[in-house]
């Protein structure tokens, strides 16, 4: 849910000394990678987990105050909209059985949730975009009891100064085009963050890589195809995000102003690219100005909070964020990849998982990596189609071409994420339980966004209208959600 803030609004003065006390904190940053050591000889992964609350007819259910409230687990927190929770999975090393174990605690933690959730009338739901989620469910009071989305809310729409234009269309011409006076519709994106802790010297090696890598990633774990009632891209989360939390007005498009929602425009040398990048090119959302003396306390031998840049930081959303943190005063270095979606079973994230930290340690190691034998260009189309097509997806890889998204995991990427998770030291039995999910999705072409798709086709063809086939094929999903079993086994209703 990122920080939370203890204004709704700020004054012209307080943007102001917030400016400045940002490029101090780059400043003092940049001494840091220079000069300060860094968490990183034992490196940790961290997940988080964005969640659905829906009712018995599967429609959405603003009630997530009260649901936390019964949950009683402080890994669970609100997200924008009160019919979103969020669940934060305590980081831990990769070697080993580490992975089904987290897969064990994490399915008895959200049975418990599902258990208490329930006792307050709502179910849980993992899923890129809540399929049954219309426009007049943002007419009453969507928002989460919370300063920061508050804040948020009205800094984009005073920055932007006019409502948000949504107009995405999908591969059959079916389209949302609607104007929307609140950030609601962002809400709608639930989402997988995954965390990899990196030294300074090789961060710029792991954010590159990972950015060649969200292509596949994408075509792979596509679970987004439904909203507003209309079938648009495989993995709709991705324009639906970009675009309704875009403060640019069409003039400041047209000029070329890079959007809050970034892909990039480079490969990096440094961790401070990306930074220095956000303090020159994006103006403050939140403006919360902190007491602390960065410069004093980096002199003292401490290490700064930084937590005006960090905020900043946290506002430009980037998908792969550089992350600056601290844990028992030792500062450290993450890699933040935040292009999956939620869902459809544990086992499928955890699969995604796997796929992703064993591939990008043998990219981010390779003599010579992807990066320089492809263009950031090529690198941003592939991301742009993978999130349109899915897994039925072409992508440019050097070495291959322009090839279908399945060939390429079989042929090329799944082998590599066999063998960079064996020299992460992660156990055979990992191994084979998580990278056969992605073999059989890629053998069988079926994803979370396949199966919505035929899920709601078949069921229309049976006589029903949408909006009934979207709240029963998120029914059925939901008890399959529930068994575990990964998408791909999944039979159609």
């Amino acid at each position: 849910m990122g920080e939370e803030v203890t204004a709704q609004s700020y004054s012209r003065e307080q943007r102001q000394r917030y400016r400045e006390k940002v490029r101090q904190n780059l400043d003092v940053f940049e001494r840091m990678l220079a000069q300060s050591v860094f968490e990183f000889e034992r490196p940790m992964t961290g997940m988080e987990i964005e969640l659905n609350l829906v009712d018995g007819d599967y429609r959405p259910k603003f009630a997530n105050a009260e649901v936390l409230e019964e949950i009683a687990d402080p890994g669970y927190q609100t997200e924008l909209a009160r019919y979103n929770i969020e669940l934060n999975v305590p980081p831990r090393p990769l070697p080993g059985d580490s992975a089904i174990e987290l897969e064990e605690e994490m399915r008895s933690s959200l049975n418990a949730a599902s258990a208490a959730a329930e006792k307050r009338g709502a179910h849980i739901v993992a899923v890129g975009i809540l399929p049954t989620i219309m426009p007049e469910h943002f007419e009453g009071e969507w928002i989460s009891a919370n300063n920061r989305y508050t804040a948020l809310n009205d800094s984009i729409f005073y920055a932007r100064g006019e409502d948000i234009y949504l107009d995405i269309e999908g591969p059959t011409g079916e389209r949302v085009a609607t104007y929307c006076d609140s950030i609601a519709p962002e809400s709608a994106c639930t989402s997988v963050q995954l965390h990899l802790q990196v030294s300074p010297q090789d961060f710029a090696a792991h954010w590159n890589a990972a950015q060649a890598l969200v292509a596949p990633q994408i075509a792979l774990a596509a679970n987004s195809p439904f909203f507003f009632g209309q079938r648009l891209h495989a993995e709709t989360r991705i324009e639906l995000f970009s675009q309704a939390t875009d403060t640019r007005s069409i003039e400041l498009k047209n000029q070329g102003v890079r959007p809050r929602v970034f892909f990039g425009e480079r490969w990096i040398t440094s961790i401070f690219d990306l930074f220095e990048e956000n303090v020159r090119y994006f103006p403050a959302l939140l403006a919360e100005v902190s007491d602390e003396d960065p410069v004093a306390k980096l002199e003292a031998g401490e290490a700064p909070a930084l937590a005006e840049l960090r905020l900043h930081n946290g506002t430009v959303y980037r998908w792969n964020r550089p992350i600056y943190d601290i844990v028992d005063g030792t500062p450290h270095l993450r890699v933040e990849n935040r292009v999956l979606p939620a869902g459809p079973t544990l086992v499928d994230v955890l699969a995604n998982a796997a796929f992703y930290y064993g591939v990008m340690r043998k990219l981010a190691s390779d003599d010579r990596p992807v990066w320089t034998k492809m263009s950031f260009a090529a690198a941003e189309q592939n991301f742009h189609s993978a999130a349109r097509d899915g897994i039925e997806s072409r992508l440019y890889w050097p070495g291959f071409g322009e090839v279908r998204a399945e060939e390429l995991v079989l042929r090329h990427l799944l082998p590599m994420a066999h063998e960079g998770l064996a020299e992460w030291g992660v156990s055979q039995k990992v191994r084979d339980r998580y990278l056969s999910v992605i073999e059989g999705r890629c053998t069988t072409s079926t994803n979370g966004a396949t199966w919505q798709t035929d899920a709601v086709a078949r069921l229309q063809e049976r006589g029903m209208d949408r909006q009934s086939a979207l709240a029963e094929m998120l029914r059925v999903y939901a008890g399959h959600m529930h068994s575990n079993d990964p998408v791909h086994t999944w039979p159609l209703p």
